[in-house]
């Protein structure tokens, strides 16, 4: 009987995972530093400021609100959309945890990294 692949893992390695997936284009980065610096966008504008279609900024922006990076409010007939910061704390929290947590376990390939031999 087959189960499902994420059975097998942690919901924290499935929580990274999600984040890191959500991160992992260079699209979704080029739309969390517009929306980091105007503090608030409407998606038209956001199509002015990036070199990507009116469609696959609406799919950009999708990946990022379901991975809860983001936030929409409805404004008449745009949609209005910002950062949500306390998630985006909570995942770097979650990935300097998991950072720190790697390299502790890891002192013997820094030792064979360095030089040493092992």
């Amino acid at each position: 009987m087959a189960y499902p692949r994420n059975d097998n893992f942690v919901e924290r390695q499935l929580d990274l995972a999600k984040s890191a997936r959500a991160l992992g284009h260079a699209g979704r980065l080029a739309i969390l530093e517009v929306l980091a610096r105007r503090k608030t966008c409407i998606c038209g504008e956001l199509v002015n400021e990036l070199p990507l279609a009116q469609a696959t900024v609406s799919q950009h922006l999708k990946v990022l609100k379901d991975a809860g990076f983001i936030q929409g409010n409805i404004e008449g007939p745009r949609v209005c959309y910002c950062i949500d910061w306390n998630a985006v704390e909570a995942v770097r929290d979650a990935f300097d945890g998991w950072f720190r947590e790697m390299g502790e376990a890891a002192d013997c390939c820094r030792q064979f990294n360095s030089g040493g031999k092992k």
